[in-house]
């Protein structure tokens, strides 16, 4: 049986988020707050933007966008309806969309949670795994979206003209 690199990544996400979970429960049951949802957060967060790993807010987008692009270019000439347009209203392909899109983003949402568990560490000195999925994730999906359905437009209206 051979591992790839992707299952390893993910493999390595989960088990980072698993470990991180009974610390963060206990949390909760201490400060009766969930930290994702607590005023806690919305302090903290300008935090991340300052602290040392504040180099990952301009990497991860920008490979996202990167990827995005690539994938809208696809789109574009499969003739496939623009990424978001197509997540949105798309019935039919919504599904075929929604799996090109995890597929091509999966390992750097997964490598941004495990980067995200490590800076809460070395900031706060404790994990939220809750925090770690939320802003890993966004800043990957949300310009991964937006930069694939855009190229997508633009491409096809290169096309026409």
């Amino acid at each position: 049986m051979t591992l790839r690199r992707d299952t390893i990544v993910m493999v390595l996400a989960f088990l980072v988020i698993v470990i991180a979970l009974p610390f963060a429960i206990i949390d909760t049951i201490e400060t009766g707050r969930v930290y994702l949802f607590s005023r806690q957060f919305l302090e903290e967060l300008p935090q991340r933007f300052t602290g040392p790993g504040r180099l990952r807010f301009i990497l991860q987008p920008t490979v996202a966008i990167i990827l995005g692009i690539r994938g809208g270019l696809a789109d574009a000439r499969a003739g496939n309806p623009p990424y978001l347009f197509g997540l949105i209203l798309g019935a039919g392909r919504r599904r075929e969309l929604l799996r090109s899109g995890v597929v091509a983003v999966r390992n750097l949402v997964a490598l941004g949670i495990m980067m995200d568990v490590v800076f809460q560490l070395v900031l706060y000195r404790s994990v939220h795994p809750g925090a770690a999925l939320v802003v890993g994730s966004i800043l990957i999906c949300l310009p991964y979206a937006v930069s694939r359905a855009l190229t997508s437009r633009v491409t096809q209206a290169m096309a026409k003209t």
